[in-house]
């Protein structure tokens, strides 16, 4: 007993250090979190939205040429069209 007595003993301060060392950079961290956090250095600037476009659509000229179409000058009576229909619209 008195063996394990004397190695408990010596391990005390190294584990009391650790146990201290860990407390204060803990602390350090938590302080210097709450402190930094609301006045960091860099200030955000406002975020610039993009300007609008209008949205445009890719359609497919009679002549086989992809175009952009602005998608307010369509009518909105549109239906999907068959691939035969396609084949026998493109002119060769």
């Amino acid at each position: 007993m008195n063996r394990i007595e004397k190695l408990n003993q010596a391990n005390t301060p190294a584990r009391r250090k650790f146990v201290v060392g860990i407390g204060l950079l803990s602390v350090f961290t938590l302080v210097s979190g709450i402190f930094k956090f609301p006045f960091s250095g860099k200030k955000k600037a406002p975020v610039c939205k993009p300007e609008t476009k209008n949205k445009t659509i890719k359609m497919l000229t009679q002549d086989g040429r992809l175009v952009e179409v602005d998608e307010a000058l369509l009518t909105a009576n549109r239906k999907q069209v068959t691939d035969s229909e396609l084949q026998n619209w493109i002119k060769k």
